[in-house]
């Protein structure tokens, strides 16, 4: 993970960058979760992702997985959506 311009990117396995902006993040039970948004030129409609930590103590780089349990999905989407004022989450 690098940050330039105000832009996340993140490396796949493959090493292609992906570039993100970080909207919010939160610790819950001592994980570490961000909600990112993909470039969008509709402002009131982005796409967004929630991250997940996965990093180790020996990890040279953060590493990060998107959340995909339908069930993590739903809960840390609610959490994001109660941090940010006049926003809803929509989960597709």
């Amino acid at each position: 993970m690098a940050e330039k311009d105000g832009k996340i990117i993140f490396y796949d396995e493959d090493d292609n960058p992906q570039e993100f902006y970080v909207v919010e993040q939160t610790m819950i039970a001592g994980v570490n979760y961000l909600l990112v948004e993909t470039d969008s030129e509709d402002e009131d409609e982005a796409e967004c992702l929630i991250l997940k930590e996965n990093s180790k103590g020996e990890d040279e780089d953060a590493l990060y997985d998107i959340v995909e349990d339908e069930n993590e999905l739903e809960a840390i989407a609610k959490v994001f959506e109660g941090m940010l004022e006049d926003t809803d989450i929509e989960l597709r």
